[in-house]
């Protein structure tokens, strides 16, 4: 799974239509959040620093619940955006996640033992676990 992080608003227009993943490491307003979902028909998931969604507006969280988009609190720790524009989360680690849910584990529990492994937050290894995504 790659998600295309996004350092500047100014990036929205020049993003691929068919990205479905993002992290947004700038403070987005109520407005970068509708032109990305302009942008990106196909979005199904933004990520935001957990800073940043405590600021945000409860309007924008409603309108993407109506789009079908999730709202996720982490962070891309030690991602250069200078070296790719994308974080990864490789293949071993989603298998493992989707093993561990398989095996009848609570989703708290594999986040934890993930977390321990992965530089990974716990609401996107959630995300994996409820996800058939393979970006």
């Amino acid at each position: 799974m790659r998600l295309r992080v996004v350092s500047t608003r100014n990036e929205i227009p020049n993003l691929n239509p068919n990205e479905r993943t993002i992290h947004l490491a700038f403070r987005a307003s109520n407005v970068d959040f509708l032109n990305l979902m302009q942008r990106c028909p196909r979005l199904r998931m933004i990520q935001v620093p957990p800073s940043y969604r405590k600021t945000m507006s409860s309007a924008i969280q409603v309108f993407l619940d109506m789009q079908g988009i999730e709202l996720l609190e982490g962070d891309v720790w030690g991602h250069r955006k200078d070296l790719d524009e994308y974080f990864t989360v490789d293949d071993a680690t989603q298998e493992e996640i989707r093993t561990l849910v398989a095996s009848g584990i609570s989703m708290d529990e594999v986040a934890n033992q993930i977390q321990k492994k992965a530089r990974i937050g716990p609401e996107l290894i959630k995300f994996i676990a409820k996800s058939k995504i393979s970006v």
